[in-house]
C-alpha cells in the first residue's frame, strides 16, 4: 500500500501541471499564437473519449467477456471513415451559426426551438449522470486500492471521500472551462490540458501493460499459453462466449452505439466540434484517432487474463488490475503512474462533460427561465457575463452532485462499463434529429420532438429504472412480472421480446421507435417557414457561399440592438460588431441603419454566450419582426442565389483577368527575352562583321599607301582580303538563309539523296578542318542505305554545321569525333558525338535557341550562334527530328532522324523549333 498523503500529493501535484498548462494555452491564445492549432493536438483531445470506463472498465470487462470489449473500440475506429463527410458538416455548421453545443444544435436545425434545447438538455443531464457516478467510483475504488483505505459506500455521505473528490472537481473543472465567457465557447487551455492528459494516461497504461506482459510473464505467447491451459480462461480468448454462439446481435448493438457515442456524447461534441479550430485537421486526427485507441487496448486482454493468472488474484476486482498488479508485484512507483493515469482519464471526462453541459444548462434552461419571468428581459441594465459565468458555475456543481447521488443510489450494483453503456444509450437518442438534420430537408420539429420523447422515455423504462431497480429503490417484481404484473411491461422483456440482453433489448425499442416518430411525424406535416430555412442552412451548408441568406423582416432601433448586445457580451465586443459592420458598408458607425444582416450578425454573436434559442428570444423582444411564410423564404433564397450567382460572374472575370494579366505579364518577359537576344544577336553580327571589314580596310589601305609594294607581299594582302571576303559573304547568306526559311520562303532542291555518300563529302570537306587541330573523325557508316527524298545541299549543309561544331570543341590534339548512321523503322538516324566538356544541364534547354551559344565569353569559339538553329529547321522541314545527348565531362552528341518517306504536303513540314548553336 502506498501512503494516502503520497496518493493525495501526486493527485494535488498533477491537477496543478494540468492548471499550468491550461494557463499557458490560454496565454499563446491571447497572443494570437493558437497551442491547440494543430492536429496532433486536436486528436489528442479527442482521446477524452476513454475515461475511466477504458482504463479501468475495460479491464473488468476483458476479464469477464474476453474480447468483448472492442465493439466499445471498434465502433468509434468505423465512425472515422465517415468523419470528413459527417463531422465536417457538424464543424462547418457550429462555426457558421455559432453552435455552442450539441443542444443548441438540435435546437437551431429546428426553427430554433427552445423547448426542443431544453428537451436536449434535460436528457443529457439525465443520461450523462450515470457516466459521471462512473468516473466517481473509478476514484473511489482506486483510492482504496492504493491506500487500503474503507470502501467509499460504507461511510455515511458527509464523511466520505468521494465526494469531496467530487467537489475538488467541481473546482477543477470550473477553474478550467469558466474563467472567462468566450463568444466561440472556446476553451485554448482546456484543451490543451486535456492533450496532455490524453498522452499521459497512454503513457501510464502501456508501461503498465508492458509491466504484465513482460514482467510478470514471458510476452503474450506465455498469457495465451497458460490462458488455454484453463478452461474458463481459454473462452475469454474466443467469441462464442463458451460455446454459447457468437451474440451477433450484441456485437452489432454494442458498435452502432458506440459509433454514435464517439459523436454525441457532450464532451465528443466539445472537443470535436466546438473546439476545433481548423476542420482541415479532421483529415489528420481520423486516423490518429483510431491509432490512439488501438495502442490503449493493445494491453487490455494481457491485463485481465495475466492478472486472472497470477495467484491471489481470484478473489480482486479485475477493474482495478491496473493498479493492484504492479502494487502488488513490487512496483509501487509504477502504480502511483497508473493511478496519475486514471486520474488523469477521470479528470478529462469531467471537466469536458461538466463543462459541456453546464453550457447546455445555462444557455437552454436556466436563460430561458429567466427570460419568462422577465428578469433578462428588458435590454438595459448592467453587464450579464458575470451572471452567466455564475449560472455555468452552479450547473458544474449540480451535475457533479447529481453523479454523486447516482454513485451513492445505484453505482455498487453495476459494473463500470454497464454505468457507461446506460449513458451511451441515452446520448444514442439524438441521432436521428441530429444526422437526419443535417442531411434531411424534410426533417421537422414535430419529428424531432416526437422521436426524442419516446426514445428517452423507453430508455428511462428499459434501462435506467432497471439499473434503479438492481440497486435496491425499486421493488424485484418490477422487473419479473412487470408493472402491476404485466409481463407484456416488463421492461426488459418489452412485449415480449426476448432473447435480448438488457443493453441491446432497450436499444431497439428506443432508437427504433425515436427512428419511426422522427421519420413519420415529419413527413405528417409540412415545415414551417422558420423549420424550412434553418433545414436549408444546414443541409446546404457547403453550398452557400458567401452570399448567405438572412430569414429575417422587420424593423429594430439601432440603441436597442447595441444595448442588448452590451448587456449579454459586453460593452468591447458589442461595440467592436457595429463598428465591423459600418466598416463593410463604408458608412460612418454613426449612420449605421438596422437591417436584416445587422439583427442576423448581433443574434449570432449573443448566441455564443446565450445559445441560438435563447438569442433569437433575446432579439425578438427589441424588434419587431415580419412573420415569413414559405414563399417568403423561397424569395429570400432566390435573392441569395442571384447575389451568389452575381458574386460568382464576378469570380469568374477576376479568374479571366488574373490569366490575361499572367498571359500579358508571360508575354511581355518573352519580348524582353527577345528584345536580349536581339541586342546580343547585333552585338554578335556587329562584331562578326566588324572583324572581316577591319582586316580588308587595313590592308586595301596599306596596298593604296605604298604602290611599290613588294609583289609577293601584295599578292599575301589580297589573298587575306578574298578570304576575308568570303567569310563576310558567309555570314550575310546565313542570316539571310535563316531569316527565309522562317518566313517560309527558303529554296529546296529535292532529289533523292544517299545520306551515307553525303556524309562521306561532309567527311572529307572539313578534313583539313580537323588536321589543324589533331582530332580523329571516325565513321561508323553501313555498307548502304535505303535512299531519302531531300534536299542534299541543304543535308550538306546540316552535316557541315555538325561536324565544323564539333571540331571546335574537341580537346586539342586529343580530340575524337564518332558519325554514326543507322536505319530505325522507317527512319534514318545521324549521330555526331564528340569527346568535349559537353554542355551543362542549364544550357541543354537553349542549346537550340537562336542567337545562343555555348560556354563562357573568354573560352567559347567565334560564331554566330546560327549554325544549330538553321540545322534544325532543315530537319524540320523534311520531317525528322534533332536533338542533343550530353553529360558533363562525357562529351556531347548531336543526333537527327530523317524519315525515309517523303514528307506530306508541299515543300514538306516545319514544325517550328526555334533554337541556337554552341558556337
Amino acid at each position: 500500500m502506498i501512503p494516502p498523503a503520497v496518493v493525495l500529493a501526486a493527485s494535488f501535484g498533477y491537477l496543478l501541471l494540468l492548471f499550468l498548462i491550461a494557463a499557458h494555452a490560454d496565454r499563446r491564445a491571447a497572443q494570437g499564437r493558437s497551442l491547440i492549432d494543430n492536429p496532433g493536438v486536436y486528436a489528442l483531445s479527442w482521446g477524452v473519449y476513454c475515461t475511466a470506463w477504458t482504463y479501468f472498465g475495460s479491464v473488468g470487462r476483458a476479464a469477464s467477456g474476453g474480447v468483448w470489449f472492442l465493439p466499445i473500440y471498434l465502433g468509434p475506429m468505423l465512425a472515422m471513415l465517415l468523419a470528413w463527410i459527417v463531422l465536417r458538416k457538424m464543424v462547418r455548421i457550429a462555426r457558421t451559426y455559432r453552435v455552442t453545443s450539441i443542444a443548441d444544435f438540435i435546437a437551431s436545425r429546428y426553427g430554433k426551438s427552445p423547448a426542443l434545447a431544453a428537451l436536449v438538455t434535460l436528457i443529457t443531464v439525465v443520461g450523462i449522470v450515470p457516466y459521471i457516478a462512473l468516473q466517481l467510483k473509478a476514484v473511489a475504488a482506486g483510492y482504496q486500492v492504493m491506500t487500503g483505505a474503507e470502501a467509499a459506500g460504507a461511510a455515511a455521505w458527509w464523511t466520505d471521500k468521494t465526494l469531496f473528490v467530487a467537489l475538488t472537481l467541481a473546482a477543477f473543472a470550473i477553474a478550467f472551462g469558466t474563467r472567462h465567457l468566450d463568444l466561440a465557447e472556446r476553451h485554448e487551455g482546456m484543451v490543451a490540458a486535456i492533450a496532455f492528459e490524453s498522452a499521459v494516461k497512454l503513457g501510464a497504461f502501456l508501461a503498465v501493460g508492458a509491466f504484465v506482459t513482460w514482467g510478470l510473464f514471458d510476452g503474450f505467447g506465455d498469457i495465451w499459453h497458460r490462458a488455454r491451459a484453463v478452461p474458463e480462461l481459454g473462452a475469454l480468448l474466443r467469441l462464442d462466449r463458451g460455446g454459447g454462439g457468437f451474440g451477433h446481435a450484441q456485437w452489432f448493438a454494442l458498435t452502432l452505439l458506440s459509433m454514435l457515442s464517439v459523436l454525441l456524447l457532450p464532451r465528443q461534441f466539445q472537443v470535436m466540434v466546438v473546439e476545433c479550430v481548423d476542420e482541415r485537421h479532421i483529415r489528420r486526427a481520423a486516423w490518429l484517432f483510431p491509432l490512439y485507441l488501438l495502442l490503449i487496448n493493445i494491453f487490455v486482454l494481457p491485463i485481465a487474463i495475466g492478472g486472472l493468472l497470477l495467484p491471489g488474484n481470484g478473489s480482486a476486482d479485475a477493474e482495478t488490475f491496473v493498479l493492484s498488479l504492479p502494487l502488488g508485484h513490487g512496483a509501487p512507483a509504477l502504480a502511483l503512474l497508473a493511478y496519475v493515469g486514471g486520474l488523469s482519464a477521470i479528470t478529462g471526462m469531467l471537466v469536458v462533460e461538466t463543462v459541456a453541459v453546464s453550457t447546455m444548462v445555462c444557455n437552454d434552461l436556466v436563460m430561458p427561465a429567466l427570460l419568462r419571468l422577465g428578469v433578462l428581459g428588458a435590454p438595459r441594465g448592467s453587464d450579464l457575463t458575470r451572471v452567466l459565468l455564475s449560472i455555468r458555475r452552479g450547473a458544474i456543481v449540480g451535475v457533479l452532485m447529481l453523479g454523486y447521488l447516482y454513485y451513492r443510489v445505484a453505482g455498487e450494483a453495476y459494473a463500470l462499463v454497464s454505468i457507461g453503456l446506460i449513458s451511451f444509450a441515452a446520448v444514442a437518442q439524438f441521432a436521428p434529429a441530429l444526422l437526419g438534420g443535417i442531411y434531411w430537408r424534410d426533417g421537422t420539429r414535430a419529428g424531432a420532438f416526437g422521436g426524442l420523447i419516446a426514445g428517452f422515455a423507453l430508455w428511462t423504462y428499459t434501462l435506467m429504472l432497471p439499473s434503479l431497480a438492481k440497486s435496491g429503490w425499486i421493488g424485484g417484481d418490477f422487473l419479473a412480472r412487470g408493472p402491476f404484473g404485466i409481463a407484456l411491461l416488463a421492461p426488459e422483456r418489452l412485449f415480449g421480446l426476448t432473447g435480448l440482453d438488457n443493453l441491446t433489448h432497450s436499444l431497439f425499442w428506443s432508437l427504433g421507435v425515436n427512428v419511426a416518430l422522427y421519420v413519420g411525424l415529419s413527413l405528417a406535416r409540412a415545415p414551417s417557414a422558420r423549420e424550412a430555412s434553418q433545414a436549408l442552412l444546414f443541409v446546404d451548408v457547403f453550398r452557400r457561399g458567401g452570399a448567405e441568406p438572412v430569414f429575417w423582416r422587420g424593423r429594430a432601433r439601432l440603441d436597442d440592438l447595441r444595448a442588448l448586445a452590451t448587456r449579454f457580451i459586453g460593452p468591447e465586443r458589442a461595440g467592436a460588431i457595429f463598428a465591423d459592420y459600418a466598416a463593410e458598408l463604408g458608412v460612418p458607425p454613426a449612420e449605421l441603419r438596422p437591417d436584416a444582416r445587422l439583427v442576423d450578425r448581433v443574434e449570432r454573436r449573443i448566441a455564443g454566450a446565450v445559445g441560438t434559442a435563447s438569442a433569437r428570444v433575446m432579439v425578438a423582444s427589441v424588434t419587431r419582426e415580419e412573420p415569413l411564410s414559405v414563399e417568403d423564404v423561397l424569395e429570400i433564397l432566390d435573392q441569395a442565389s442571384q447575389l451568389r450567382a452575381y458574386a460568382h460572374a464576378l469570380e469568374e472575370k477576376s479568374r479571366s483577368l488574373e490569366t490575361a494579366t499572367a498571359e500579358l505579364r508571360a508575354a511581355n518577359e518573352q519580348l524582353l527575352s527577345l528584345d536580349h537576344l536581339k541586342d546580343d544577336f547585333m552585338s554578335s553580327v556587329t562584331h562578326e562583321l566588324r572583324t572581316p571589314l577591319t582586316s580588308i580596310r587595313a590592308l586595301s589601305e596599306l596596298m593604296l599607301d605604298d604602290p611599290e609594294m613588294e609583289a609577293e607581299q601584295r599578292g599575301e594582302f589580297l589573298g587575306i582580303i578574298v578570304s576575308e571576303s568570303e567569310r563576310l559573304t558567309r555570314l550575310v547568306n546565313q542570316v539571310l538563309d535563316l531569316a527565309k526559311i522562317e518566313a517560309g520562303h527558303g529554296e529546296w532542291h529535292n532529289a533523292s539523296v544517299d545520306l551515307r555518300a553525303l556524309i562521306l563529302d561532309a567527311a572529307r570537306g572539313v578534313a583539313e578542318l580537323f588536321r589543324e587541330r589533331g582530332a580523329e573523325l571516325v565513321l561508323d557508316l553501313p555498307a548502304s542505305v535505303p535512299p531519302l527524298w531531300a534536299d542534299p545541299d541543304r543535308l550538306t549543309q546540316v552535316m557541315l554545321n555538325l561536324l565544323s561544331n564539333a571540331a571546335k570543341f574537341v580537346p586539342a590534339e586529343k580530340g575524337r569525333v564518332e558519325v554514326t548512321l543507322a536505319e530505325e523503322g522507317g527512319n534514318l538516324v545521324v549521330s555526331v558525338r564528340d569527346n568535349g566538356p559537353g554542355v551543362p544541364p542549364a544550357e541543354r534547354a537553349s542549346v537550340f535557341e537562336k542567337f545562343r551559344q555555348g560556354g563562357d565569353a573568354a573560352s567559347r569559339p567565334p560564331g554566330t550562334g546560327l549554325g544549330l538553329p538553321i540545322s534544325r529547321r532543315i530537319v524540320d522541314h523534311f520531317g525528322g527530328t534533332m536533338w542533343l545527348d550530353s553529360e558533363p565531362g562525357q562529351g556531347a552528341c548531336f543526333a537527327f532522324r530523317l524519315p525515309l518517306a517523303p514528307a506530306t504536303g508541299p515543300g514538306g513540314k516545319e514544325n517550328g523549333h526555334e533554337g541556337a548553336d554552341r558556337r
